[in-house]
């Protein structure tokens, strides 16, 4: 096994607790369905904001999905002029015997812009 990361995105409509969560919890469904992804196999989590985003913590939302056991680590993205506002990032990095070109990385919603190289 080596170690592999997959990345993602969604946007939300507002600044609003329910709406980071559901969307979090979403993009992190929608990532281990799209990649058969074991949460024993996960090694960590990390998830950005965008400065608009400050009534919760995307982690809380992996948390809520059982993941309790994974380390889990929220920052802010850096600010870039005309970057796209009220977006949550996220990067697994997790153990597999899958090749690089067979992980599937998820951007939803208005996210879909930011790699649309790895949009399956």
């Amino acid at each position: 096994m080596v170690l592999r990361g997959i990345r993602g995105a969604i946007t939300v409509k507002e600044d609003n607790r329910l709406e980071i969560l559901g969307s979090t919890k979403e993009l992190l469904e929608q990532i281990q369905q799209a990649n058969s992804l074991n949460p024993e196999d996960i090694a960590s989590i990390f998830f950005t904001v965008t400065k608009d985003l400050t009534t919760a913590f995307p982690a809380e939302a992996a948390r809520n999905l059982g993941w309790d056991l994974v380390p889990l680590l929220c920052f802010q993205e850096i600010e870039v002029i005309d970057s796209l506002p009220f977006c949550i990032r996220v990067l697994i990095l997790f153990n597999t015997n899958k090749e690089q070109n067979e992980i599937k990385h998820i951007y939803l919603r208005n996210a879909e812009c930011l790699r649309k190289d790895l949009k399956t």
